[in-house]
């Protein structure tokens, strides 16, 4: 029997349908990828099914037995909630009790009013008992174990890729029959979306999930559907088999709507000839002209694809950044980057992966030469001009239109030579010209990421340096900009975490092992797991503030636990600080001796983590 049936469903919020008589079927264990471009509806479909929102028309239909869950884009926030609070939040009802059991026990080992505290634990025991609620906290226990999460840490200790797998988490110890995923590989690393994948693949009840990443999709999805002008398609697993369905259906709806224009163009200049017209007495022909111009103005076009274009330079350096045996440490015992030594050369895309935090960010400023490296040296030529795109997007002024922060002073723009107007420019990133003159505050995550796109394209530079281009464009952007990149003549050097985008780009790869090492691998993501051997490696390495904690000593817990929690805090610190490392603003005495500080209690706190675990 079908987990949910979806019937004729409408949503709309103007005259124009997000949803129009939409059908769905979803099967027990089917994994259904839903995809298309942004803005067309697809979060909002996820909502209606999670029951957040209420459609316009037509119905959901399931049993009343069948759980739904959803896991949406936003984090979940960084609040004083343990992440086992967080996680039994998932419960809902139950999940409270649970939550207050487990604070009354707390309490009751710190020696607070032992009376108060029974009396309170014998009432939620038994609403414990009613509700079957020991073997939900055993189910909470055993998720929080298999994703490797520190249960007593405070979310606000945790970074954005944390506080995610905390969302994971909070969603699967439901065990809902439908689970439903709004890009869930956002603000994860490589390793953790490899991880992601497997706990995915294991699970046994029917998927609905929303992803640009091609990777993702094309191993997890046993059914691939669309969203399109409002309507849903759907399309066998294999991803390259629904990009060619999708072209010729694409073609076929070209050819249609030509034969449709001819047949209503004829029919025009017949109206048109007025007397002889009239004089036929064809009121039906007059008719059927009247519904052929009616269902002319229903036509949905197809939005159509970006067309990034890059301003290039002149400059004919061959060898365009080396780097030579350079090191960088915050303290003398924790490297961030052991010596590494690179020559990058005219028309190379480097591609940086890593875990979260492994050295990527610190390592772009010294090749910029923002940060001076503890050793070595860094040589950059003298034809040099850099394009940086900052995944923060700091660069964007939400107080100026689109047009200023494009361009200032200006109207139009110089591209390799010719110039070209600035509304013109930004329409090729998809702005109307409405939308051009308008304020950037009203923009959503894809548009701010096509503006930013917009503004370091449109600067002469033969050196790109982009920190997760390809974060909230859908896949059609995607596609275009991988296009750009790979006939783009300059060099660029990028940080990604979608494995397939860094395979189509990347001539080489500079991976970070976490511990300061870094090696350079000929290829992309592929070829680095091929080169180095990886390609059955385990999906995930634990991170040291992630290793579950021994429970053969009381004594030794509550230490490892409060250790827990103060490394967390001190390693987002010092996450929050590197972030800030783009900003030329940051380079002052004042915050190189307060990150030094950070890494050498960070440094002191591990050694005592290590000294329990022993």
């Amino acid at each position: 029997m079908p987990v949910i049936h979806i019937n004729q469903l409408e949503y709309s919020i103007t005259h124009v349908p997000l949803l129009d008589k939409v059908n769905l079927t979803i099967e027990p264990g089917e994994r259904v990828a839903l995809i298309g471009r942004n803005g067309e509806g697809k979060s909002t479909f996820l909502k209606i099914i999670a029951g957040l929102i209420t459609p316009t028309r037509g119905s959901i239909d399931k049993q009343s037995h069948i759980d739904i869950a959803m896991l949406s884009q936003t984090l979940l926030p960084a609040d004083d909630q343990t992440v086992y609070e967080a996680v039994a939040m998932g419960l809902s009802d139950i999940g409270k009790v649970l939550n207050e059991y487990h604070q009354v026990l707390e309490h009751m080992s710190s020696g607070e009013d032992h009376e108060a505290a029974f009396k309170r634990m014998d009432i939620l025991q038994q609403q414990i008992e009613k509700a079957n609620g020991w073997l939900l906290q055993q189910r909470i226990e055993r998720v929080i174990t298999d994703l490797d999460l520190p249960s007593d840490a405070l979310m606000s200790t945790l970074s954005g890729g944390w506080r995610r797998r905390v969302a994971i988490a909070q969603v699967l110890v439901r065990e809902p029959d439908l689970l439903l995923l709004d890009e869930p590989t956002n603000h994860l690393d490589v390793a953790t979306i490899q991880w992601l994948e497997e706990v995915l693949l294991n699970y046994p009840k029917a998927i609905l999930f929303i992803t640009h990443d091609r990777a993702l999709l094309r191993k997890m999805a046993t059914r691939i559907i669309e969203l399109d002008r409002g309507n849903l398609t759907s399309y066998p697993n294999n991803y390259a088999m629904y990009l060619e369905l999708k072209e010729k259906a694409l073609e076929d709806e070209q050819r249609q709507n030509a034969l449709f224009d001819k047949k209503l163009s004829q029919e025009e200049v017949w109206i048109r000839q007025g007397v002889k017209a009239r004089r036929t007495r064809n009121e039906g022909r007059v008719r059927n002209l009247e519904a052929l111009r009616a269902e002319r103005a229903k036509r949905r076009e197809q939005s159509k694809n970006p067309a990034f274009t890059l301003n290039t330079t002149s400059g004919q350096s061959k060898v365009i950044i080396k780097a030579e045996n350079i090191s960088f440490a915050y303290s003398a015992d924790k490297p961030i980057i052991k010596p590494f030594s690179i020559t990058i050369q005219k028309g190379d895309k480097i591609a940086l992966i890593g875990p979260n935090g492994a050295g990527k960010t610190t390592l772009i400023n010294i090749l910029m030469g923002n940060l001076q490296p503890n050793t070595g040296t860094v040589t950059q030529s003298s034809h040099n001009q850099i394009a940086f795109y900052d995944q923060h997007r700091l660069q964007i002024d939400p107080n100026k239109t689109l047009i200023e922060n494009v361009v200032e002073g200006s109207d139009t723009i110089e591209l390799d030579g010719a110039r070209k107007h600035v509304i013109s420019y930004l329409n090729d990133f998809l702005f109307s010209p409405e939308k051009a003159r308008s304020l950037a505050k009203g923009l959503s995550g894809g548009e701010c990421n096509r503006l930013l796109l917009a503004k370091i394209f449109a600067k002469p530079a033969n050196l790109l340096i982009l920190d997760e281009p390809t974060n909230d464009l859908d896949v059609e952007s995607l596609e275009v900009l991988e296009t750009l990149l790979q006939n783009y003549s300059g060099t660029a050097i990028i940080i990604s975490h979608d494995r397939e985008f860094i395979d189509n780009i990347a001539t080489h790869t500079i991976a970070f092992k976490g511990d300061g090492s870094l090696k350079t691998y000929v290829g992309g993501y592929s070829d680095w797991l091929w080169q180095s051997g990886q390609e059955n490696a385990a999906p995930v390495k634990k991170t040291e503030s992630a290793q579950k904690i021994p429970k053969n000593n009381d004594a030794n817990k509550r230490e490892l636990n409060s250790l827990l929690i103060k490394i967390n805090k001190l390693e987002k610190q010092i996450a929050d600080l590197n972030e800030k490392m783009t900003d030329p603003k940051f380079y002052t005495d004042d915050n190189f001796k307060l990150l030094s500080q950070l890494q050498a209690e960070l440094e002191k706190d591990y050694a005592r983590w290590q000294e329990l675990e022993g």
